[in-house]
């Protein structure tokens, strides 16, 4: 149909190898994708994409029960998957589902639909996948200036490192990993090191906890009293630096057992070292009185807002935690671009690759791109940016029907994969 290309720049090879082991079959696949300068240019033959369709269609069936979210693999119901296997297909599967949707067939029917002022997702560098972890990579992301970094930090500052904010996103990060580690306790050969680290979770949390003062209203009003000087100085002693320490063991404990490598979690723990440097020598505990918890309190958030930068992982890990309540990277499948559409409206566009179309998988589909366009908001609204943003989420899936969905706001488009 577009004729034979004899040197092809980008080509994605798939590779299918199956092996036997106690009756049961394994595919794993790899996928090797290649871009150079000038790509764009170049289309693969239509033939190509005819003899891929049938691949693209046996891992869209083969995974329709699973997704991969923010960098972990996840089934409907958000449970996290703890399979390399099923893990490569998925990468396999939305490496060639970019390719598809780059295709000269899907690009020419798209500018057909009429729905668009401008071409979507054309370019290689468009349908490339993003992962979020700091608000530098929004701010490039957004071309946002010098200055206007300065009074996106300033403002996030201010309002993440709240002290409610900060423990929360700890405590949070110790929940999910205290999930992670107990399935492996649960699920594979358990190694000393993950006990230990079970332990020290434990006791991390158990020590959080009770270090916290009530607010309670029905809670008996003492705490509100001051609490003389000497008291104090005999009494508080829990500080911060004892959470450090307590993060350095896990670390420690983990990192020596095989199964780290499923540990999300851990990670996002690590980061938060940045932060609890700054405060350890301040006070964490409740007997010593309500003014003098008032008082660390702010030091904490003095000391954080002074310190974290744009680039900090740990500065992100609140962000995320002030907008969503929980603590995650964002990852999308299609880095999208910015398109303008008149002098004073710019219209940003990011996509989502789905294994199915059922209503579960279509609302987090969704809600994840809706994340995603939501930070990008954020960052931009608070850098103080006069031209209009409108936020368009793109999901393709194979089969699917076409139509738009309005969804907190946002206009979502639901895109069929097929030639």
């Amino acid at each position: 149909m577009w004729g034979n290309v004899h040197h092809i720049r980008r080509h994605l090879n798939s590779q299918i190898c199956f092996r036997a082991n106690q009756g049961r079959f394994f595919r794993s696949i790899q996928v090797l994708y290649h871009s150079s300068v000038g790509s764009d240019r170049e289309a693969l033959p239509y033939e190509w994409y005819e003899r891929k369709l049938p691949v693209l269609t046996k891992l869209t069936r083969a995974l329709r029960d699973f997704d991969l979210v923010d960098g972990k693999l996840e089934d409907v119901n958000g449970v996290i998957i703890y399979d390399d296997c099923i893990k490569q297909k998925m990468q396999a599967f939305k490496s060639l589902a970019r390719i598809f949707i780059g295709s000269p067939s899907i690009q020419q029917k798209l500018r057909a639909q009429g729905r668009f002022k401008f071409p979507i997702f054309g370019t290689d560098s468009e349908r490339e996948p993003l992962l979020v972890n700091s608000l530098t990579k929004v701010c490039n992301f957004l071309n946002i200036s010098a200055q206007q970094r300065k009074l996106v930090r300033c403002t996030v500052c201010s309002q993440v490192t709240q002290y409610r904010i900060w423990r929360g996103a700890l405590e949070d990060i110790l929940n999910g990993l205290k999930e992670e580690v107990d399935w492996l306790v649960e699920h594979s050969e358990t190694r000393q090191g993950t006990k230990l680290g079970q332990q020290v979770i434990l006791s991390c949390l158990k020590f959080l906890s009770e270090s916290s003062v009530s607010y309670e209203a029905e809670s008996s009003t003492s705490w509100m009293r001051p609490v003389p000087a000497r008291y104090a100085k005999a009494n508080a002693s829990a500080k911060w630096e004892d959470v450090l320490d307590m993060v350095n063991d896990l670390r420690r404990y983990l990192q020596d057992d095989e199964g780290t490598k499923v540990l999300y979690h851990l990670e996002k723990l690590v980061s938060m070292k940045e932060g609890l440097l700054q405060i350890k020598d301040v006070f964490l505990d409740n007997n010593i009185g309500f003014r003098e918890v008032r008082h660390q309190e702010h030091l904490v958030h003095r000391k954080l807002s002074k310190m974290l930068g744009s680039p900090s992982p740990c500065l992100f890990n609140l962000v995320m935690y002030f907008l969503y309540g929980r603590v995650r990277d964002i990852e999308v499948d299609l880095c999208g671009a910015f398109y303008k559409e008149k002098s004073e409206f710019l219209c940003l566009s990011m996509g989502r690759i789905l294994t199915s179309t059922d209503e579960k998988t279509l609302a987090r589909g969704m809600k994840q791109l809706d994340r995603a366009l939501g930070l990008f908001e954020f960052v931009w609204e608070t850098a103080g940016m006069k031209e209009t943003l409108n936020l368009q989420g793109h999901l393709w899936c194979l089969g699917a029907e076409e139509r738009s969905i309005i969804y907190r706001g946002k206009t979502f488009f639901l895109h069929d994969l097929s030639l």
